[in-house]
């Protein structure tokens, strides 16, 4: 085992685990003007839907005043002369708004989705940029109800939420100026219950912004008990778990029911108090009203149906105001958690100024590698090793012993605390991350295959592979054959996770991937470790093709699949105890030959119980 100091020209990496406590967390306010910030992209359909919005409430506005002309003019006078040119006013009017409004609310969906289709766009893709470590800390159920429940609670907000409170804000403030225009004491009459309403939606947003935001924890756990469940059927049913499972859900269930409950008691109970007082304002307008048309003399009969008429239409958009303060509140509690999501910092970033890895011969080195997942609990002490062009390089050790990880840090899916690793005499914190894992070939113990077709999963590791590319890959991973008895060969969809397959079947597959994607430096993640020996065989030819050349790393719990590597690295705990090939470490009698002989003995003692 080589024990080379870093060189200065590579000095050693050292970076601490971030411990930097987290930004204060943003206001109410704060979040949704961050919120609204996706349609400010729009802003030139926002401006025609704001016009439409402005004329179109302008004619409904004229509605009650047209109504109070016509009595004033045409019936107090007896006169039915007019009366039909007030109506086709009026039709004209309503016709007109209807035209305005249907164009305001189909611009406004439209700048939605597209605020919408910017939202999950920048989701998706920042989520591509953060590392292992954020979904090492993320049940994945949680997740995805933050990027489907949360995301349509946002949906749901900037779809109908938005324009309904600027066409419902213009007509409060369009009727205000005409109102105050045509009679003062009137108006007042007509604004005596907006304090109350004001108060009313206030003490409801109080409570309902902590109800929505409980609610909105409770679905994600739900959702996410539900994914874990799921998904782990196999193991629920092979330990009889299922009335253990009912149980649990229920528990959950019930706690989101109670949740859902608050928070749509306090949105539901706002609406029958506006109601309320929107028929008083109605009464007390036309009292108002009366008692100035008959007691004084000081306004008309008309003008008081007029203000009747607008004591309506304001009574409106203060209804709608107090339901759509829920929807924002339920849409400030999803965008919270979404935002959460976007403002994690990745921690596995490119340097300033890094470059291309150039592999040129494939010798790959440790230096003094320190690494903990989280602080206060390290994995690895101070390895160091190197693997020469072309060797197979085999990792042993017991479960949790850090074989794995090595294989984690040399592909970058985390950053070590202390040393370096070169490929080729750069360090890969020095490359970019895309030229370094396109460089590095990973064979995982359980393969991961997506719900598209064979030969979408085949060009997987390299989009611009042709059909007979991968093919041929498939040829020589001893993948055609069983590809070519599929329903539709290689058009044939897999079920999610390739569950139509068996497991050395998916295997073959992302062998032929790799050979696809032609990595100088390859991985083998206990590549054959859950399937048949004949199975394996079949596997380890492929694998055997698909090493020859490359400098290659190979974990494995059956030592006899690594026992003709080049050179054999035997962890413990962290740490590397053996380094060497298979008949020297045997010869001298230490940590891995006691493994090996450990594993002997089990495979001793089985043959014989066979007999």
């Amino acid at each position: 085992m080589t024990q080379n100091k870093t060189s200065t020209a590579n000095a050693a990496f050292l970076k601490p685990i971030d411990k930097t406590p987290a930004p204060p967390k943003a206001t109410k306010t704060q979040t949704l003007r961050r919120l609204l910030g996706y349609l400010s992209m729009y802003k030139a359909k926002m401006g025609v839907a704001v016009i439409t919005a402005l004329l179109g409430i302008s004619f409904l506005t004229s509605l009650p005043w047209l109504l109070g002309y016509g009595i004033n003019e045409f019936i107090e006078k007896g006169r039915v002369d007019g009366l039909l040119t007030i109506v086709l006013l009026m039709a004209v009017a309503a016709a007109g708004r209807g035209v305005l409004m249907a164009i305001h609310y189909w611009l406004m969906a439209d700048v939605a989705q597209g605020a919408m289709y910017a939202l999950r766009r920048d989701l998706f893709d920042h989520m591509q940029t953060l590392s292992l470590r954020f979904y090492d800390r993320q049940p994945i159920g949680e997740l995805m109800s933050r990027v489907v429940n949360d995301v349509e609670a946002i949906n749901q907000f900037l779809s109908g939420g938005v324009s309904q409170f600027l066409s419902s804000m213009f007509t409060i403030i369009i009727l205000i100026i005409v109102m105050f225009s045509l009679n003062v004491p009137m108006t007042i009459a007509v604004l005596t219950v907006v304090p109350l309403m004001l108060g009313v939606m206030a003490i409801a947003g109080k409570y309902s912004s902590v109800a929505f935001t409980d609610l909105q924890e409770h679905l994600g756990e739900l959702n996410g008990y539900m994914e874990e469940t799921i998904s782990g059927q196999r193991t629920v049913k092979a330990y009889r778990q299922e009335e253990a499972a009912a149980v649990n859900f229920e528990a959950i269930s019930e706690a989101t029911k109670e949740a859902d409950g608050r928070a749509n008691f306090i949105s539901l109970v706002v609406q029958p108090v506006t109601d309320f007082l929107s028929n008083l304002d109605m009464a007390i307008v036309a009292a108002a009203g009366g008692w100035l048309a008959i007691m004084e003399g000081s306004i008309t009969v008309g003008l008081v149906a007029t203000f009747i008429g607008y004591s309506r239409q304001f009574a409106g958009p203060l209804s709608q105001l107090s339901q759509l303060y829920n929807m924002v509140m339920q849409a400030i509690a999803g965008a919270e958690r979404v935002f959460e999501i976007l403002d994690e910092v990745p921690q596995i970033v490119d340097k300033a100024g890094a470059t291309p890895l150039k592999v040129t011969a494939g010798r790959v080195t440790f230096e003094h590698v320190d690494f903990s997942y989280v602080p206060g609990t390290q994995i690895l002490y101070d390895n160091t090793f190197e693997a020469l062009p072309a060797q197979k390089i085999g990792l042993c050790g017991p479960t949790g012993a850090g074989k794995s990880t090595i294989i984690n840090l040399l592909t970058r899916f985390y950053d070590i605390q202390h040393g370096d690793i070169t490929i080729d005499g750069q360090s890969i914190y020095d490359v970019t991350q895309d030229s370094l894992r396109q460089s590095c070939g990973i064979v995982l113990q359980t393969p991961f295959l997506f719900s598209e077709t064979v030969m979408y999963n085949l060009r997987y590791g390299r989009l611009d592979a042709n059909d007979e590319e991968c093919i041929e890959a498939a040829k020589m991973a001893h993948a055609h054959e069983f590809i070519e008895k599929l329903p539709d060969g290689y058009n044939t969809v897999l079920a999610e996770r390739g569950s139509n397959l068996s497991q050395g079947q998916g295997q073959l597959l992302t062998i032929a991937r790799a050979f696809i994607s032609n990595p100088d430096i390859l991985v083998l993640d206990e590549a054959t470790s859950s399937v048949d020996t004949r199975t394996e065989k079949h596997i380890q030819e492929a694998l055997e093709k698909l090493m020859k050349g490359r400098t290659s790393f190979v974990i494995a719990h059956r030592l006899a699949t690594i026992s003709d590597s080049d050179n054999i690295l035997a962890l413990e705990r962290g740490r590397i105890v053996d380094w060497g090939p298979h008949d020297k470490l045997l010869a001298e009698g230490g940590f891995y030959h006691d493994l090996w002989m450990s594993q002997f003995k089990v495979e001793l003692m089985k043959e014989k119980e066979e007999m």
